[in-house]
C-alpha cells in the first residue's frame, strides 16, 4: 500500500517549480487536466442552458470569451456570432480559435460602450464577466434574452484570509444585488445561486491559480507572501488538499419592451 504523505512529501521549493507554465486564453485544464483543482458541480449546467437557448437564436454575443474556450465547443453557432473580451492578451488567441467558426472578436475596454448596433442580438451569453445591464438591452432585439453565470463576492475568500489580505471590493457581488440591477431593463425567467467548494491538492497549483486571478488579491507574488504560502504548504501536506468556496450564481432574462 502506498503512503500517500510520502507520495507528497515535496519541499516547499520544488513545489513551486509546478507554476512554471504559461497561461493563454482562459484555459484552466492546466490544473483541471491533473486534478490538481478540482471544482466540485453546481445544480445547474451553464452549457445546456445556452444550448437550449440557441435554438431560437438566430444571432449570439459571448461577452468575455477568453480565448474562445466555451464558444467553440457548443454544437452550432448562429450565422451572426460576435464575441467581446477585455483581456487584451487573450483577444489574439480568441481570434485564432474563432475567426474560423466565423465569429468576430472584439477588444472592449468599457462595458457601457459596446460596438453594436441596437437590437442586434436575440441572445446575449456571459460566463463570469463583468456588464452593464442598460448596454445589454440596447443591443438585444425586442424578446432578446440574455443568460449570465456570475462569480459570487465570496469565491475563493479563504485565500484572503490565509494570506491576510482583506479584499471587500466584491462583496456585495451576488443573486439578489444582480438581479436588482437587471429588473428595470429585464424580465427575470431563471435564476439560482450556490456555494459549494473549489479543492487545491497541492501549493503549485494554488500560486499559479492566484496570479492568474490578480483581482483576488491585486498584490500577490511568492516573494510578498512567502511566510503564509509556506504555512499553507505544512497544512497541505498535512491534510492532502485544502478547500475554498466557490461561490457562482446564473440568471436567464428576458428584455423587457
Amino acid at each position: 500500500m502506498y503512503d500517500m504523505k510520502l507520495m507528497t512529501n515535496l519541499s516547499y521549493e520544488e513545489v513551486l517549480q509546478s507554476t512554471d507554465m504559461t497561461f493563454s486564453g482562459w484555459d484552466f485544464s492546466y490544473l483541471g487536466n491533473t486534478g490538481r483543482l478540482q471544482e466540485f458541480p453546481l445544480r445547474w449546467n451553464y452549457y445546456q442552458l445556452v444550448e437550449q437557448a440557441l435554438r431560437h437564436s438566430g444571432s449570439m454575443l459571448d461577452m468575455g470569451t477568453g480565448g474562445g474556450e466555451f464558444l467553440s465547443r457548443l454544437t452550432k453557432l448562429p450565422a451572426h456570432t460576435c464575441a467581446t473580451e477585455g483581456y487584451e492578451p487573450n483577444v489574439e488567441v480568441a481570434r485564432q480559435r474563432l475567426e474560423p467558426l466565423g465569429v468576430r472578436v472584439s477588444h472592449i475596454t468599457e462595458d457601457e460602450k459596446l460596438p453594436y448596433a441596437d437590437g442586434e442580438f436575440d441572445l446575449v451569453i456571459n460566463r463570469h464577466e463583468s456588464y452593464s445591464p442598460k448596454e445589454v438591452h440596447r443591443i438585444l432585439k425586442p424578446g432578446g434574452r440574455f443568460i449570465t453565470q456570475q462569480v459570487g463576492g465570496v469565491n475563493d475568500q479563504e485565500f484572503n484570509e490565509w494570506l491576510g489580505a482583506p479584499n471587500d471590493e466584491f462583496a456585495h457581488w451576488n443573486l439578489e444585488y444582480a438581479v436588482q440591477e437587471l429588473q428595470p431593463y429585464f424580465d427575470i425567467e431563471g435564476r439560482d445561486e450556490e456555494i459549494t467548494r473549489s479543492r487545491f491538492f497541492d501549493l503549485g497549483a494554488i500560486v499559479y491559480y492566484l496570479s492568474v486571478i490578480p483581482w483576488q488579491i491585486p498584490d500577490f507574488s511568492v516573494e510578498r507572501y512567502e511566510k503564509q504560502l509556506r504555512v499553507l504548504h505544512g497544512q497541505l501536506e498535512q491534510q492532502g488538499y485544502l478547500d475554498t468556496s466557490c461561490h457562482r450564481f446564473v440568471i436567464a432574462a428576458r428584455k423587457k419592451g
